[in-house]
Protein backbone atom coordinates (compact mmCIF):
# COMPACT_ATOMS: atom_id res chain seq x y z
CA UNK A 1 0.00 0.00 0.00
CA UNK A 2 1.28 3.45 -0.90
CA UNK A 3 1.77 5.44 2.36
CA UNK A 4 1.14 8.70 0.49
CA UNK A 5 -2.51 7.71 0.02
CA UNK A 6 -3.30 8.38 3.70
CA UNK A 7 -2.50 11.23 6.07
CA UNK A 8 -1.23 8.84 8.75
CA UNK A 9 0.96 7.01 6.24
CA UNK A 10 2.42 10.28 4.99
CA UNK A 11 3.24 11.48 8.51
CA UNK A 12 4.78 8.13 9.50
CA UNK A 13 6.76 8.08 6.25
CA UNK A 14 8.07 11.59 6.94
CA UNK A 15 9.17 10.61 10.45
CA UNK A 16 10.91 7.48 9.17
CA UNK A 17 12.67 9.50 6.44
CA UNK A 18 13.81 12.09 9.00
CA UNK A 19 15.25 9.40 11.29
CA UNK A 20 17.04 7.75 8.36
CA UNK A 21 18.56 11.10 7.31
CA UNK A 22 19.82 11.73 10.85
CA UNK A 23 21.40 8.27 11.06
CA UNK A 24 22.95 8.46 7.58
CA UNK A 25 24.36 11.98 7.95
CA UNK A 26 26.20 11.19 11.24
CA UNK A 27 27.51 14.73 11.58
CA UNK A 28 28.63 16.64 14.65
CA UNK A 29 25.00 17.57 15.26
CA UNK A 30 24.60 14.10 16.81
CA UNK A 31 27.39 14.90 19.28
CA UNK A 32 26.41 18.42 20.23
CA UNK A 33 22.62 18.14 20.29
CA UNK A 34 21.18 16.21 23.28
CA UNK A 35 18.69 13.70 21.91
CA UNK A 36 15.83 14.65 24.27
CA UNK A 37 16.22 18.37 23.53
CA UNK A 38 16.32 17.74 19.79
CA UNK A 39 13.26 15.48 19.88
CA UNK A 40 11.19 17.97 21.92
CA UNK A 41 12.17 20.89 19.69
CA UNK A 42 11.39 18.85 16.57
CA UNK A 43 7.90 18.01 17.85
CA UNK A 44 7.43 21.62 18.99
CA UNK A 45 8.28 23.01 15.57
CA UNK A 46 6.11 20.46 13.72
CA UNK A 47 3.12 21.17 15.96
CA UNK A 48 3.75 24.92 15.71
CA UNK A 49 3.80 24.82 11.92
CA UNK A 50 0.49 22.93 11.99
CA UNK A 51 -1.08 25.40 14.42
CA UNK A 52 0.11 28.66 12.89
CA UNK A 53 -0.30 27.36 9.34
CA UNK A 54 -3.97 26.67 10.01
CA UNK A 55 -4.35 29.99 11.83
CA UNK A 56 -3.11 31.75 8.70
CA UNK A 57 -5.29 29.54 6.48
CA UNK A 58 -8.39 30.53 8.46
CA UNK A 59 -7.54 34.24 8.46
CA UNK A 60 -6.05 34.67 4.99
CA UNK A 61 -8.04 32.09 3.00
CA UNK A 62 -11.15 30.54 4.56
CA UNK A 63 -12.80 33.56 6.22
CA UNK A 64 -12.38 35.87 3.19
CA UNK A 65 -13.48 33.05 0.86
CA UNK A 66 -16.63 32.41 2.90
CA UNK A 67 -17.35 36.14 2.82
CA UNK A 68 -17.06 36.11 -0.97
CA UNK A 69 -19.24 32.98 -1.16
CA UNK A 70 -21.95 34.62 0.94
CA UNK A 71 -21.93 37.68 -1.34
CA UNK A 72 -22.09 35.60 -4.52
CA UNK A 73 -25.79 35.28 -5.27
CA UNK A 74 -26.49 32.08 -7.13
CA UNK A 75 -22.96 30.78 -6.42
CA UNK A 76 -22.10 27.45 -4.80
CA UNK A 77 -22.03 28.99 -1.30
CA UNK A 78 -19.80 27.94 1.57
CA UNK A 79 -21.78 24.98 2.93
CA UNK A 80 -19.20 22.45 1.79
CA UNK A 81 -16.42 24.29 3.61
CA UNK A 82 -18.38 24.71 6.84
CA UNK A 83 -19.61 21.11 6.80
CA UNK A 84 -16.52 19.21 5.66
CA UNK A 85 -13.42 21.42 5.81
CA UNK A 86 -13.81 23.62 8.89
CA UNK A 87 -14.46 20.85 11.49
CA UNK A 88 -11.43 18.88 10.31
CA UNK A 89 -9.22 21.96 10.14
CA UNK A 90 -10.33 22.99 13.63
CA UNK A 91 -9.40 19.54 14.99
CA UNK A 92 -5.83 19.89 13.73
CA UNK A 93 -5.81 23.57 14.76
CA UNK A 94 -6.76 23.13 18.40
CA UNK A 95 -4.67 20.01 19.04
CA UNK A 96 -1.74 21.56 17.19
CA UNK A 97 -2.02 24.53 19.55
CA UNK A 98 -2.04 22.33 22.64
CA UNK A 99 0.88 20.15 21.51
CA UNK A 100 2.87 23.26 20.56
CA UNK A 101 2.40 24.75 24.02
CA UNK A 102 3.08 21.47 25.87
CA UNK A 103 6.24 20.68 23.91
CA UNK A 104 7.47 24.26 24.33
CA UNK A 105 6.89 24.11 28.08
CA UNK A 106 8.50 20.65 28.19
CA UNK A 107 11.61 21.95 26.47
CA UNK A 108 11.91 24.87 28.90
CA UNK A 109 11.35 22.54 31.86
CA UNK A 110 13.88 20.02 30.51
CA UNK A 111 16.51 22.73 30.19
CA UNK A 112 15.67 24.26 33.59
CA UNK A 113 14.37 27.52 32.08
CA UNK A 114 10.60 27.21 32.59
CA UNK A 115 10.25 29.41 35.67
CA UNK A 116 12.76 31.99 34.46
CA UNK A 117 11.11 32.17 31.02
CA UNK A 118 7.68 32.88 32.47
CA UNK A 119 9.32 35.41 34.81
CA UNK A 120 10.82 37.04 31.67
CA UNK A 121 14.38 36.41 32.79
CA UNK A 122 14.02 38.42 35.98
CA UNK A 123 14.91 35.59 38.36
CA UNK A 124 18.60 36.24 37.77
CA UNK A 125 20.86 39.26 38.05
CA UNK A 126 21.63 40.37 35.42
CA UNK A 127 18.44 39.51 33.54
CA UNK A 128 18.70 36.26 31.59
CA UNK A 129 18.32 37.55 28.01
CA UNK A 130 17.50 34.10 26.63
CA UNK A 131 14.72 33.62 29.19
CA UNK A 132 13.43 37.13 28.50
CA UNK A 133 13.24 36.54 24.76
CA UNK A 134 11.80 33.02 24.86
CA UNK A 135 9.53 34.11 27.72
CA UNK A 136 7.91 36.80 25.58
CA UNK A 137 7.10 34.10 23.04
CA UNK A 138 5.91 31.71 25.76
CA UNK A 139 3.50 34.27 27.20
CA UNK A 140 2.17 35.17 23.75
CA UNK A 141 1.73 31.46 23.00
CA UNK A 142 -0.11 31.02 26.31
CA UNK A 143 -2.54 33.84 25.52
CA UNK A 144 -3.05 32.35 22.06
CA UNK A 145 -3.70 28.87 23.49
CA UNK A 146 -6.30 30.38 25.83
CA UNK A 147 -7.99 32.02 22.85
CA UNK A 148 -8.06 28.74 20.92
CA UNK A 149 -9.62 26.58 23.63
CA UNK A 150 -11.66 29.08 25.66
CA UNK A 151 -12.91 31.45 22.96
CA UNK A 152 -12.48 30.14 19.40
CA UNK A 153 -13.40 26.46 19.79
CA UNK A 154 -16.58 26.95 21.89
CA UNK A 155 -17.68 29.71 19.50
CA UNK A 156 -17.01 27.58 16.42
CA UNK A 157 -19.08 24.72 17.83
CA UNK A 158 -22.06 27.09 17.87
CA UNK A 159 -21.28 28.50 14.42
CA UNK A 160 -20.92 25.04 12.85
CA UNK A 161 -24.05 23.66 14.53
CA UNK A 162 -22.19 21.18 16.74
CA UNK A 163 -24.09 22.53 19.76
CA UNK A 164 -27.50 24.14 19.89
CA UNK A 165 -27.50 27.93 19.74
CA UNK A 166 -29.96 30.66 18.88
CA UNK A 167 -29.41 33.02 15.96
CA UNK A 168 -28.35 35.70 18.43
CA UNK A 169 -25.86 33.37 20.13
CA UNK A 170 -24.43 32.34 16.74
CA UNK A 171 -23.99 35.97 15.71
CA UNK A 172 -22.19 36.70 18.98
CA UNK A 173 -20.06 33.55 18.56
CA UNK A 174 -19.02 34.67 15.06
CA UNK A 175 -17.73 37.96 16.45
CA UNK A 176 -15.93 36.27 19.37
CA UNK A 177 -14.26 33.69 17.09
CA UNK A 178 -13.31 36.34 14.54
CA UNK A 179 -11.75 38.74 17.05
CA UNK A 180 -9.93 35.97 18.95
CA UNK A 181 -8.59 34.52 15.71
CA UNK A 182 -7.43 37.91 14.46
CA UNK A 183 -5.83 38.62 17.86
CA UNK A 184 -3.95 35.32 17.58
CA UNK A 185 -2.79 36.20 14.07
CA UNK A 186 -1.49 39.54 15.36
CA UNK A 187 0.27 37.90 18.35
CA UNK A 188 1.73 35.12 16.21
CA UNK A 189 4.05 37.56 14.44
CA UNK A 190 5.98 38.72 17.55
CA UNK A 191 5.67 35.20 19.00
CA UNK A 192 7.56 33.69 16.05
CA UNK A 193 10.09 36.54 16.27
CA UNK A 194 10.64 35.69 19.94
CA UNK A 195 11.02 31.97 19.33
CA UNK A 196 13.55 32.52 16.54
CA UNK A 197 15.16 35.45 18.36
CA UNK A 198 15.86 33.37 21.46
CA UNK A 199 18.44 31.43 19.47
CA UNK A 200 19.49 34.10 16.97
CA UNK A 201 19.15 37.24 19.06
CA UNK A 202 16.85 40.24 19.14
CA UNK A 203 16.82 41.29 22.82
CA UNK A 204 20.06 42.42 24.49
Amino acid sequence: MNPLKSVAGTIIGGVVLAVILVLVSKGNHLVFAPVANSLIIWLHVLAGITWIGLLYYFNFVQVPALGDAAADEGGPGGAGITKYVAPRALWWFRWGALVTWLTGASYLAHTGQLDDAFALGMLTDPINSYALTIGIGAWLGTFMLFNVWILIWPAQKKILGMVEASAEQIAKARNVAFMASRSNTLMSIPMVMSMVGAHHGFVM
